[in-house]
């Protein structure tokens, strides 16, 4: 049977200034562990330390523009594009004019298995 999710649960974001994140299905909201979804409302500057996370993550920008800093150099996915990051490879998303978007994690994103760099 179909469950409706009625709401997200807004949960802490890392990186400075402070973005939104409106979770609705994941570790938190849904206590699933298979996948999370979560809408991110990000302002201008915002920027995240980096992370070698232990899942794949599926981004598509919404609005404005995600950079999105790796190995091999940086990526802008501009509204209506998105960008795949592979478990294991390491990224840094910022948005220097701010933007909205959604991201997938499968496995579902959680604290311990996001890796971030030690600031």
């Amino acid at each position: 049977m179909p469950r409706l999710i009625a709401a997200p649960t807004r949960v802490s974001a890392a990186g400075e200034p402070p973005k939104e994140i409106a979770e609705y299905v994941g570790a938190v909201n849904t206590r699933t562990s298979g996948v999370s979804l979560a809408v991110m409302r990000s302002p201008a500057g915002w920027r995240e330390p980096g992370q070698r996370p232990e899942f794949d993550e599926y981004t598509l920008v919404l609005a404005g523009t995600l950079r999105v800093e790796h190995a091999g150099g940086v990526l802008d996915v501009a509204a209506g594009q998105a960008v795949v990051a592979a478990r294991g490879e390491w990224v840094r998303y910022g948005t220097p004019q701010g933007a909205q978007y959604v991201s997938v994690c499968v496995p579902a994103f959680t604290l311990e298995s996001v890796h971030r760099d030690a600031e």
